[in-house]
């Protein structure tokens, strides 16, 4: 964390009295600097959080962008290269960037108007439509600043985040066909869409997961029983102990140095294994104008029975690397019994 260790270089100062059209220049280019890649995004959600703990979700989103990263470099590792094609490999990568870079346009410009709110000490948040944040999340933040209700705020910006990307990435056409829509058992199961993990310094991988990725309630959910996870008092200290001594690279090396008996995965840290990518908007919408806020998406979700993933994921990982060699052999013989049929006919 050494490049945000000073508050000011992380995020300057711009003083209140520049013209309107300014200020929000000046917030967009910070927006643009963090969101280069899952490492700056990463970084940025964890400063923010140390330098604003009353909003939980930073870390919460530092967390799941550590497993994104890690997503992204397995398409690279050794295992996975072996099982899909590069094509299809090079689309889920697309996938995994496209929605944790629409994640952080939309929610870092939030984060940075509560962050300038606090020190002109006065609301900020009517800027947030100038950023093309939803309707939903201006009165959330109105109502957080008065109320200061931290699970709120958190539950909040779950379900503004899950709904954003639900049209532009989950049901995009490319995406929604060459990804969502497969019906090979791995996309989901054995991808990891569904589950996140939370790793710590003393070998043992804390996490969740849920079925049926592609529906909003689902998603929400998993991300309310995650926040629950990371902020359990039982466990909270040892999540931020790791995140605060590891370095986030995008390699599972991160990690499984600390696991005892864990699979080499060989993933590389992702400035080796991705150049730059490029994004743009398109036509921005507010979700929020023709959704309904569903109770359930403020329900308070308990732990599950076993939160411990550890055997789970690496029974998994051992799984995958039996299938990856049993296909690469199968490649290797298919050609010879491809031309031994062709001689006998």
């Amino acid at each position: 964390m050494n490049k945000f260790s000073n508050t000011y270089r992380f995020l300057p100062y711009i003083p209140e009295l520049k013209r309107r059209n300014d200020w929000i220049k000046c917030v967009n280019q910070l927006v643009d600097e963090y969101n280069e890649d899952n490492i700056s995004r990463t970084k940025a959600y964890q400063a923010f959080f140390l330098l604003h703990p009353e909003i939980k979700w930073s870390f919460l989103a530092a967390m799941v962008s550590r497993n994104a990263g890690w997503n992204m470099t397995d398409l690279k590792g050794e295992i996975f290269p072996g099982l899909l094609s590069r094509k299809t490999c090079d689309l889920l990568f697309k996938t995994y960037e496209r929605a944790n870079w629409s994640i952080f346009q939309d929610a870092f410009p939030q984060l940075l108007l509560y962050h300038y709110s606090t020190l002109y000490k006065k609301k900020m948040f009517h800027f947030l439509k100038d950023f093309h944040i939803s309707h939903f999340m201006e009165e959330e933040w109105n109502r957080f600043w008065e109320e200061r209700d931290e699970r709120r705020l958190v539950q909040s910006l779950i379900i503004n985040e899950q709904n954003l990307i639900q049209g532009p990435v989950i049901e995009h056409g490319i995406y929604k066909k060459k990804v969502f829509g497969t019906s090979l058992f791995f996309i989901e199961d054995h991808l990891h869409f569904s589950s996140v993990l939370f790793p710590t310094l003393y070998g043992d991988l804390y996490g969740a997961s849920v079925h049926g990725f592609r529906k909003v309630d689902n998603r929400i959910k998993l991300g309310n029983i995650l926040f629950e996870l990371l902020f359990h008092p039982d466990y909270h200290c040892i999540f931020l102990e790791f995140a605060s001594k590891v370095e986030h690279t995008g390699s599972r090396t991160d990690y499984e140095r600390y696991c005892h008996g864990a699979p080499d995965t060989n993933t590389p840290v992702l400035k080796k294994a991705y150049g730059e990518i490029s994004h743009n908007w398109g036509h921005h919408t507010d979700w929020s104008v023709d959704k309904t806020i569903e109770e359930t998406w403020y329900k308070r979700q308990g732990l599950p029975e076993e939160v411990i993933m550890t055997k789970w994921y690496f029974h998994k990982q051992r799984q995958l690397k039996k299938l990856a060699v049993a296909k690469r052999a199968f490649k290797r013989i298919w050609p010879w019994r491809k031309k031994k049929k062709m001689r006998t006919s």
